[in-house]
């Protein structure tokens, strides 16, 4: 009888995490500057991610998830409002020059303005989930505008590390002292990854008498390259015994790297992997895993063509800061209970806009009053469903740091169209046979080039996109403002 009463007890304890009219958790995981083939499920030998792997096996993993800008903060406005990135404004990384006559690059075109923060009257995921009972979380890298535009003023009842900066350049870096004015300091040397996870774990437990949103949006694998010695010298040794050696092309005015084999990138990876299995492995603990909804994604593409040119996208073109799919092609792995499918593979082009919606029809939220939504739920391809009738859509009117020129670009189908402003040459591909982007279709897909770029044309005007103009000071004769090498 004690024993029977003990049960009832502990299974009384429990029901608030269990109950079939509480909706799904949410622990959302996005990582900064992760190119879609830095992965094992991906295709990457070099790089280790066995927890990352594990998670696709269980759930599904997509092959055509993109980033809706081929730079961070716009991606994040996009995720964070379910909106394309030109409706908030958020067309560039926060911090770049933001007025053309601030521009003093020696480039064709002036690149167009940009808002400096999300708007404030924004309805964000936070705050969706908030108002619908939620508790809800942020852990990382924020870049979504100064102090007063920081997560708390989003939705977010906690806010540990999210900030102004794109990257964690205070204090040590990646370990501790941090110098971060949303997270304190661990023991010297701590690494800032696992510490993003113990936090997370830390706000999960806490969470018995109502469902919670946790967004662990890491700084790795973005710069600095900084990583753990010993998980430094393990890709080191791994590297010399495949007998590993750089190789290198070129992507316009650029070199870019062939190869992923850069040992502190690779230990980086590690790293971010390490702390994602950290927090399932207590959800699994805790027989949270039933009842929670896991994302894992990237906010563009792998850096290829600067700052330390750490990974390869091959066999996709280009980078971060470019219009080829190297630059916007993303990892993504769902698991949603009752609706993915383990070990599925998912081939139907998602974007950015589509978390919002998801995470509304996980939460049970009502989308008919929810206005400007761009997305639509992944609910539906997760349920090998026939893919919508739809075109995919990016604006980029901006010189970022990685070689690319402003360019806008839509995919519909298996057919991308890209529309370079500075001398407005179009490319078409063909991506289920070209996956590469190596052979431009446009001379011989007239009609179809016409059509595709007066679609893009239409949802430019639609969402109120901003272009680039004539730069009066460009001198052809000085160095390219687009230029670099890796000695540089």
């Amino acid at each position: 009888m004690i024993f029977v009463k003990l049960w009832l007890f502990s299974l009384l304890a429990l029901s608030p995490l269990w109950s079939a009219d509480r909706p799904l958790n949410v622990v959302f995981f996005l990582v900064d500057d992760l190119g879609q083939r830095d992965l094992g499920c991906y295709g990457s030998t070099f790089y280790e991610t066995p927890n990352l792997d594990r998670l696709a096996q269980e759930g599904a993993r997509y092959t055509d998830a993109y980033a809706a800008c081929p730079v961070c903060s716009p991606t994040r406005a996009s995720i964070m409002s379910g909106q394309w990135p030109q409706r908030t404004g958020v067309t560039d990384y926060i911090g770049a020059p933001l007025q053309p006559h601030q521009w003093k690059r020696n480039t064709k075109l002036l690149p167009a303005p940009y808002a400096d923060c999300l708007p404030k009257d924004t309805p964000t995921l936070a705050t969706r989930l908030k108002k619908a009972g939620y508790a809800t979380f942020f852990a990382g890298k924020w870049h979504l505008g100064p102090e007063g535009n920081w997560p708390e003023n989003f939705g977010f009842d906690l806010n540990l590390g999210g900030h102004s900066g794109g990257g964690p350049y205070g204090g040590k870096g990646y370990f501790s002292p941090y110098n971060n004015p949303r997270l304190t300091d661990g023991p010297a040397g701590e690494h800032l990854p696992d510490r993003l996870a113990t936090e997370t774990i830390k706000f999960i437990e806490g969470q018995k008498e109502k469902p919670f949103f946790a967004y662990v949006s890491f700084y790795d694998v973005h710069t600095p390259l900084m990583a753990r010695e010993d998980l430094r010298k393990k890709y080191e040794q791994k590297r010399n015994k495949l007998g590993l050696r750089d190789k290198w092309g070129r992507e316009g005015p650029r070199d870019v790297r062939l190869t992923q084999d850069h040992v502190v990138y690779a230990a980086m990876i590690e790293a971010m992997d390490l702390a994602v299995g950290k927090v399932i492995a207590k959800l699994d603990e805790w027989k949270l895993r039933d009842h929670t909804l896991i994302i894992f994604t990237s906010d563009n593409g792998g850096l290829s063509t600067s700052e330390g040119w750490p990974t390869s996208n091959q066999p996709l073109r280009g980078g971060k800061g470019w219009m080829y799919e190297g630059g916007i092609r993303e990892p993504l792995i769902v698991c949603w209970p009752g609706v993915s499918q383990a070990g599925s593979v998912i081939t139907t082009p998602v974007s950015s806009p589509d978390f919002m919606p998801t995470l509304m029809d996980a939460a049970r939220i009502d989308k008919k009053n929810a206005t400007a939504l761009d997305g639509i739920s992944l609910r539906d391809s997760l349920e090998k469903k026939p893919d919508p009738d739809r075109a995919l859509f990016w604006h980029y009117p901006h010189y970022g740091n990685q070689g690319g020129a402003p360019a806008a670009a839509i995919r519909r189908g298996q057919w991308k169209l890209i529309h370079w402003f500075e001398d407005h040459r179009m490319e078409l591909f063909d991506l289920s046979q070209d996956l590469g982007e190596k052979e431009n279709l446009e001379t011989k897909e007239p009609a179809r080039t016409k059509q595709m770029a007066l679609e893009l044309q239409k949802w430019q005007n639609d969402v109120g996109a901003r272009f680039p103009k004539t730069n009066p000071q460009f001198d052809p004769k000085k160095t390219n403002g687009r230029a670099a090498k890796r000695n540089e």
